[in-house]
């Protein structure tokens, strides 16, 4: 059964939003209503350009995408985010942005309101509107790709923290590394000098070491996890990001490592699930968009009913 916050998220989603996915490598968006993508483009990002020409190719894609019954723009980043002022900081991978006051200038040009946040936080807005992730109210949505990103959702809303950066988990020292060293594609290619993708055809094949590997990352990954139980005791992690495809040959491993955690209550609840969800980065950045502009609706109300 759908919760109150959702309910009322859930009457915005005809609405027509764009999200958008800004990534180091390429930029993917499209427009979004009732959890399908009507219409979408995708293109490579410049990212040694100077931060206005790429500002310039983001506009000239939202242009092609945006109509009079467009409600606004939802947005995520790999980097931090002042979500008040809409400012984003030190985007991975993209030099030159570094300060790009990324809502005003979208919000000038399209008179539009514009909703932006770190990329984790997107993954589980979008399991939280569209995904396994309605089924609770409290989880925590982990990408598991070239980096470990994780998103916060409590009592149905993001928790995204000072410059969205709630739940860094990947940056925290794990034996001689971070948990990103070990919780991510990284951990294929500077332990083992193998790209997941390879590993993955690998390990379909039987391939003893490969099988190997992939149990080794299992346990760091429920290392990860604990530390999450630990910190946040979530109802539900839910996986997702290019490695998590590789979930079958991971699992028991990770499992077994979670098994040690001294709460047996607490681990023995847990559910962990993959999403299912496909171009899950654009459905989430417009179900970010729903949630924020939900509570901006709401909150205007009130003010308005006690003057």
């Amino acid at each position: 059964m759908l919760k109150l916050e959702l309910i009322k998220i859930k009457m915005q989603t005809n609405k027509k939003v764009i999200g958008i996915d800004i990534g180091g490598t390429k930029i993917h968006m499209g427009e979004v209503q009732d959890g399908k993508i009507n219409k979408e483009t995708k293109f490579s990002t410049s990212a040694g350009a100077p931060k206005q020409q790429i500002l310039e190719e983001i506009v000239a894609g939202v242009a092609a995408l945006m109509t009079q019954e467009t409600a606004g723009i939802g947005i995520g980043v790999p980097g931090l985010v002042d979500e008040k002022l809409g400012i984003v900081h030190n985007v991975q991978n993209i030099p030159s942005w570094n300060k790009v006051a990324l809502k005003a200038e979208l919000e000038t040009y399209f008179k539009k309101p514009v909703y932006i946040t770190n990329d984790g936080n997107t993954f589980s807005a979008g399991e939280n509107l569209y995904g396994k992730g309605r089924l609770y109210n409290n989880f925590v949505g982990i990408t598991l790709g070239t980096g470990f990103g994780t998103g916060i959702i409590i009592d149905n809303k993001i928790y995204s923290g000072n410059y969205s950066s709630a739940g860094e988990f990947g940056g925290m020292p794990y034996l001689e590394e971070t948990l990103e060293d070990y919780c991510s594609g990284k951990f294929f290619l500077q332990k083992f000098k193998i790209p997941g993708e390879k590993l993955m055809s690998l390990a379909e094949g039987g391939d003893a070491q490969a099988l190997e590997i992939f149990e080794q990352f299992g346990n760091h990954l429920g290392n990860a996890i604990k530390i999450i139980l630990f910190t946040l005791s979530p109802q539900a992690v839910i996986l997702g990001g290019s490695v998590s495809k590789g979930y079958s040959y991971f699992e028991k491993a990770m499992r077994k490592s979670v098994q040690t955690f001294p709460y047996k209550i607490i681990k023995d609840s847990l559910i962990i699930e993959c999403s299912e969800i496909a171009n899950i980065s654009i459905l989430g950045a417009a179900a970010h968009f729903q949630m924020r502009n939900t509570m901006h609706i709401e909150n205007n109300t009130k003010i308005k009913t006690t003057l």
